[in-house]
């Protein structure tokens, strides 16, 4: 495909110049070798196999095509991105911050929160009244005389 063609990347048909080609040589020819290497499975015939085997050629053709098409979309994506100057890095940060900001507004994370700041202010409290107590037992220790403290 010549990359200066004006591909209609809305239409899966237009602008691709599919060779479908060679997707024939991979259907077995009927007669030959074809029928004595892959016989055919119980209950079905020879008309239905080759229904069969023609279905599976286009839907093959149809992949190729899709993926023609997806890869001609993934090259203009690409080029609009370096045209806004948008890196992977860039585009890796952004998609980090917007994750970030998505965790801190679910409720589970608001939840979290709450819970664990609820437990620090507890802690905290309880950590005060202990050093509170502490403090006033030290207090009572240095207000009885030097030798009653070691009795």
């Amino acid at each position: 495909m010549d990359p200066s063609q004006d591909i209609n990347l809305n239409s899966p048909n237009k602008g691709l110049g599919v060779d479908h080609s060679d997707s024939l040589a991979e259907v077995p020819v009927e007669g030959a070798v074809g029928n004595s290497v892959n016989p055919l499975p119980p209950g079905l015939t020879e008309e239905e196999a080759e229904e069969l085997r023609t279905e599976l050629m286009k839907v093959e053709e149809e992949i190729n095509t899709l993926r023609q098409v997806l890869s001609a979309k993934e090259r203009h994506a690409a080029e609009l991105k370096r045209k806004l100057g948008l890196s992977p890095l860039n585009e890796l940060r952004q998609n980090i911050t917007k994750s970030w900001q998505d965790v801190q507004t679910s409720n589970a994370y608001k939840k979290t929160q709450e819970t664990l700041s609820q437990a620090g202010q507890k802690t905290s409290a309880a950590l005060t009244t202990v050093g509170s107590a502490i403090t006033r037992r030290l207090g009572d220790m240095r207000a009885l005389p030097f030798s009653n403290s070691f009795r």
